[in-house]
């Protein structure tokens, strides 16, 4: 996996996790469900990526 898109990857999930947490600790829904999509969004471009470095190898 290319070191740029791993660490896209990881910054989305850890923003997600941080955005979700401040949603849930000042009751905020709509911020809750941001930080779950972003997440969503690390984790899929982390899965293409392990997927195209699979056929790779």
């Amino acid at each position: 996996m290319a070191a740029d898109k791993k660490t896209q990857a990881k910054t989305e999930q850890a923003k997600g996790k941080v955005k979700e947490a401040a949603g849930r600790t000042v009751g905020n829904d709509r911020l809750t469900a941001a930080g779950r999509a972003e997440q969503a969004k690390g984790d899929a471009r982390q899965a293409k990526e392990k997927a195209k470095d699979a056929l790779n190898d």
